[in-house]
């Protein structure tokens, strides 16, 4: 049987959090830069928990304003600094599975070796046996196992792709899909076939360990209900991912 974790950034104001809690597996909180504070972290946390959802840290830059949206350039020590502190936040608060970056963060750290050595090489001092959770076949992906990090290898629902298989800017027209039954397909043909449709029209090969849904958009609840419920007929298992067979 086919398997797929199910993950979510959680934690950021968007007010869906406890009806989407239950239907995901994995669980993205951020940790105080981008969105957050100790008390919705806290409330988070104890939330996945009642719920058994794997716990990960959202780490992204502090700047609240764009919500972590713009990439900032860095000194490697900073950027380092600003990785660790936030998941140090959150494991405060409970033991974590994984970490995924947010926003900026993770697409600058998916194309730029540099910066993706040093988010894994952060991961890893803070704890070696967290899951690097990464944009399929990404320079990031590459950095966590070289790092010796077990890379979890992420897609997305409700983005485009491009033909380098990076995600097509949120700036740019057609970088979201609106349509659910369009978001539902792309999600089963690259878990079933390994393949997803660039916008250029190529196919593009990807490996899907873990499915992103957005939490923040107002249909996001009947979403990720409704892939639930596709993947399940699909006969798809929905479990944390963990690595190994």
């Amino acid at each position: 049987m086919l398997r797929l974790d199910l993950n979510c950034d959680l934690g950021e104001g968007a007010g869906h959090d406890a009806e989407l809690m239950p239907l995901i597996t994995s669980v993205n909180i951020a940790c105080g830069a981008h969105a957050g504070d100790f008390l919705r972290m806290q409330a988070t946390v104890a939330l996945a928990q009642r719920h058994g959802v794997a716990i990960g840290a959202h780490p992204g830059y502090a700047d609240r304003e764009n919500f972590g949206r713009c990439e900032v350039a860095l000194p490697a020590d900073t950027l380092r600094e600003l990785v660790t502190a936030q998941i140090a936040a959150l494991a405060r608060l409970g033991p974590l599975r994984h970490v995924k970056p947010h926003g900026a963060l993770y697409n600058l750290a998916a194309r730029d070796r540099e910066v993706a050595a040093v988010v894994a090489g952060a991961v890893r001092a803070a704890d070696p046996l967290l899951v690097l959770f990464a944009l399929a076949g990404s320079e990031l992906a590459r950095a966590g196992r070289a790092a010796g990090l077990a890379v979890a290898e992420e897609v997305f629902a409700d983005r485009t792709y491009q033909r380098d298989g990076s995600l097509t800017p949120r700036a740019q027209p057609g970088a979201l899909i609106t349509e659910e039954a369009a978001a539902v397909a792309q999600v089963l043909r690259m878990v079933r076939e390994g393949v997803v449709h660039a916008t250029d029209g190529t196919n593009v090969r990807v490996k899907a360990d873990t499915v992103c849904v957005h939490g923040d958009g107002p249909h996001a609840v009947a979403f990720a209900r409704r892939l639930r419920k596709e993947l399940a007929a699909a006969g798809i298992e929905l479990k944390a991912f963990a690595a190994g067979p």
